[in-house]
Parts: C-alpha cells; sequence; structure tokens
C-alpha cells in the first residue's frame, strides 16, 4: 500500500501497533487514517479494530478514517461509518477505488479549510447586518448574505419589490425583512392570491359596498387596511387580468373604487409581491401583463432554492430541532446528500416527523424518512456528464453527487464503472 500511494505523490507513514499508530497521531501532522479492521492474528473479532477507531476518534476528531475491513466484518464498518469513520472498504481492496477516496477526502480537506477562511470574511459580513431586523432568518451561506444585504438595503427606499424563488425557500420571511427595516409606520398586511377564488380577490384587495354581488357587504380591502403600511402580495402571477389592471392603477395614482362603488380611495400602501412563476413567460402567453411587471419589478430578490445553498440546511435543520434533541452523523450527512425538492418547507416538516418518530434525544438517519435517489432525475448520469460535475465541483465528491441527484455511494460506483479517477 505505500508503494501504491508513494506512486500518486502521497507521503505515508506506517504503524505496526495501536499505540505506535496514535504515537504517530499525536507527534505528526497527519491528513487521513487508513486502518485495518483487523489487524492481529489471533483474533476475528473486530472488537480491537472498533477500540482503536474509538480513540482516534476522540483524540483526533477532525481526521478522516478509512476502514479497512474483511467481509466477517462488514457490517461493523458500516455503524462506524454512521459514528463518523469516513468510508470503508472490503479486502481484498480495489487499488483505484482506495486511491480515489482517499484523493477526494484530501481534497474535500482542502477544501473546507478554504471554506473556513471564507466562513472568516462571510461572519465579518455578517457582522454589518446586526442593525437591522432580520426577522429571525435563519443562514449561512453567501447567497442568502448577499439577498440580505440587498433587501435591508433597498427597505427604506420605498420602492416596490418582487421576490422570486420556488415554492418553500422562505419568500415571505424576505417581505417581512423589507418591512421591518423600512421607516412605515403602518402594519405589513399579507395576502395570497393564489389562494383566492379568481371572483373574490378583487373584493380582497380593494374592498366592497353591500349589494355589490350576493352576500356582499361593506368592508374594507387589503389596501385600505395596509394605508401607511406595506401590503405583502404573494403568487401575483394567479391574479386575473382584470384585477392586474386596477392594480397597475393604484400604483400609478394610488386610487382606486372598492367594488361596487363609484367613490375614489386614495392610500398610500408600498407593495412587495412574490411569485414562484416565469413572468416572462406570463407576459409571452398573455396571462399577465408587462406594464404591471415593470411597475412591480424595480427590484428583484430571486431566493435560490436550498439544494443550491446548501450550506444553509444543517443550521436551519438545527434551528428547527426541539431543545434537547440533536442529530446524529449519519443524519446529517443524509441531510446533506438528500436535492430537497420542497426546499426549506419540506426540511422543516422532515425534522418535525423525525422528531415524532424518535425515542431519544438523537435522530438517527433512518428516522428522517428521505429516499437518497441511486439515479438523477433526468436518468442515468453518462461518465462524461459525471466528469464535468467532479471537474466543476473541484472534485469534491459529495458536492458533485449532490449536483446529479445521488448519493455519495452512488456516485464513488459510478466512478469505478466508468474508470473515472
Amino acid at each position: 500500500m505505500s508503494i501504491l500511494f508513494h506512486l500518486y505523490g502521497h507521503d505515508v507513514v506506517t504503524a505496526n501497533s495501536p499505540q505506535a499508530g496514535l504515537d504517530i497521531l499525536e507527534h505528526q501532522e497527519i491528513h487521513l487514517v487508513i486502518q485495518d479492521m483487523n489487524f492481529t492474528s489471533d483474533t476475528t473479532s473486530g472488537d480491537e479494530g472498533k477500540a482503536l477507531f474509538d480513540k482516534i476518534r476522540l483524540l483526533f476528531p477532525n481526521t478522516p478514517i478509512i476502514l479497512l475491513t474483511a467481509w466477517t466484518h462488514l457490517e461493523q464498518a458500516v455503524e462506524l461509518v454512521k459514528s463518523g469513520a469516513s468510508d470503508y472498504l472490503s479486502k481484498p481492496w480495489d487499488d483505484d477505488r482506495l486511491v480515489t477516496t482517499v484523493n477526494n477526502l484530501l481534497q474535500l480537506q482542502a477544501a473546507e479549510a478554504t471554506n473556513s477562511e471564507t466562513a472568516k470574511s462571510l461572519e465579518e459580513e455578517r457582522r454589518t447586518l446586526e442593525e437591522f431586523d432580520l426577522c429571525g432568518m435563519v443562514f449561512k451561506s453567501r447567497a442568502m448574505l448577499n439577498l440580505l444585504q440587498i433587501a435591508t438595503q433597498v427597505a427604506r427606499a420605498n420602492v416596490p419589490v418582487l421576490i422570486t424563488g420556488p415554492n418553500g425557500v422562505g419568500k415571505e420571511l424576505f417581505a417581512d425583512v423589507v418591512h421591518a427595516n423600512s421607516a412605515r409606520q403602518g402594519p405589513l398586511v399579507k395576502v395570497n392570491a393564489g389562494a383566492l377564488p379568481a371572483e373574490l380577490i378583487e373584493s380582497e384587495l380593494f374592498g366592497s359596498d353591500a349589494g355589490a354581488f350576493t352576500g356582499a357587504q361593506k368592508r374594507q380591502g387589503r389596501f385600505e387596511l395596509a394605508d401607511g403600511g406595506t401590503l405583502f402580495l404573494d403568487e401575483i402571477a394567479n391574479l386575473p387580468l382584470d384585477g392586474q389592471m386596477k392594480l397597475l392603477r393604484v400604483l400609478q395614482t394610488g386610487e382606486f373604487e372598492r367594488l361596487g362603488s363609484s367613490q375614489t380611495r386614495k392610500v398610500d400602501v408600498r407593495l412587495v409581491t412574490a411569485t414562484n412563476s416565469d413572468l416572462s413567460a406570463a407576459i409571452a402567453d398573455g396571462s399577465f401583463r408587462q406594464d404591471l411587471y415593470y411597475r412591480i419589478n424595480l427590484i428583484e430578490i430571486a431566493v435560490p432554492s436550498l439544494n443550491r445553498r446548501s450550506d444553509d440546511i444543517l443550521p436551519l435543520a438545527e434551528h428547527f430541532l426541539s431543545d434537547g434533541r440533536r442529530l446524529s452523523e449519519d443524519s446529517r450527512r443524509t441531510l446533506l446528500e438528500y436535492h430537497w425538492p420542497g426546499n426549506v418547507r419540506e426540511l422543516e416538516n422532515c425534522i418535525r416527523r423525525a422528531e415524532l418518530l424518535c425515542d431519544n434525544d438523537t435522530i438517527a438517519s433512518d428516522q428522517l424518512g428521505l429516499q437518497l435517489p441511486e439515479l438523477a432525475v433526468e436518468g442515468e448520469p453518462s461518465a462524461e456528464k459525471i466528469q464535468h460535475a467532479l471537474d466543476t465541483y473541484g472534485h469534491v465528491v459529495a458536492r458533485a453527487a449532490r449536483s446529479l441527484g445521488l448519493s455519495r455511494q452512488a456516485l464513488y460506483r459510478r466512478m469505478v464503472k466508468y474508470g473515472l479517477k
């Protein structure tokens, strides 16, 4: 094995006993450990291998450990991976896979060191937001930091803001941030146009007089309720064309009439809108007015899906945990490898469900109820597509796998299948 790794430019130090190995780790800078689970000839239980692994994890928790195991110890090796081992290989091992695994772990370690420096810079920038009310927003990613900087900057500008992004990413929270940091003294009034029948949207927004339609009573609409404050109109793409025309008039003049009334009313309302739809496509097919689009889209905050800001996954998961609960190492890995089509909303529901199934203080991976895909949504990825993902993510396997919709183990298998290094 030493010769193999010397051929790939790695320095190797060997130890012929557990204590010798621990002494080396204490006195030398070791970046990765390859440990045989059964290193003596007089026993086949694997218990001594587990004992050594436990000591290394306790004394050197940041050092990656690859386990080499005979088939009789395979189940034990899997359990140790759940406890923090980086990977395991069955004996006799495949040289190419062993080298690939080592290289990826070392590259991941280097990337994490770089990320640590980046995190310091991010923390400094986060401190610039301390003067603002972030409305409980939980984040760690650069993408969310940048968006919050925009949201807090435009909050006092009193201009319309359009928030875009898929369902469940937290668009409503950004509306909260914009209003909370504005100078407006009135309330923040929220209405989900997607949850209202088309025939009621107009009366909800602009109010109605008694007799305007069957059962109608005199009532204020959301614009009047938001006078002096902010109106958050979610799912604006669902607004019918007639309502869009009236909304455009309010934005231009601040004036409107209640349904069934000829009396013109005037309000001072800042509009914040949100949608998960492609408004450009809606304009092209005639279902959304282009002039309204330009009115509401003076500032756009495009919130990315959760799988495009993976740094936020674990902080959010821990935020959703009840007091006294924690995530196991295997559950943390599962959360990072899952593709989260339902975004933050799905993550919150996942944690809530796991807590109901968990009978102690530690949530295990199988209690999350997540199915890690073997194949990407588009089907089996080609060798070229896998190589492109590896190149794109600096050969960090966990990130490349996530981009392909695969688990890390599934990507390893395909790398071996296609002979990719």
